[in-house]
């Protein structure tokens, strides 16, 4: 079941997330069950919003590919807060495709 997740990660700043994007490489070589990624910056730190295929595969993507960058190589402290929820519908206007 697809899910919707939502992530607020204090003290996360643009350098980090284009670091960890860049080792990663989630653009380059999508995690299975990804369908889409936003994110954004404010005064609380790092926003995410993803939609995922499963929680499976989320969960798997997180433990494999984010932790050990961000907790390892860039030794980024404290966790995110992190929701995740069934999801309910998923539109997408004609003719919107590609990444921004």
């Amino acid at each position: 079941m697809a899910i919707a997740v939502n992530i607020d990660w204090p003290g996360i700043t643009p350098e980090v997330y284009e670091a960890a994007r860049d080792r990663v490489g989630w653009e380059t070589d999508v995690p299975d069950g990804l369908v889409l990624h936003g994110s954004w910056f404010d005064d609380g730190g790092f926003h995410a919003f993803d939609i995922w295929e499963s929680e499976g595969q989320f969960a798997q993507f997180i433990a494999g590919r984010i932790e050990p960058v961000m907790k390892g190589e860039l030794g980024v402290q404290g966790d995110p807060q992190v929701t995740a929820a069934p999801l309910h519908r998923r539109f997408v206007p004609p003719g919107v495709s590609g990444a921004a």
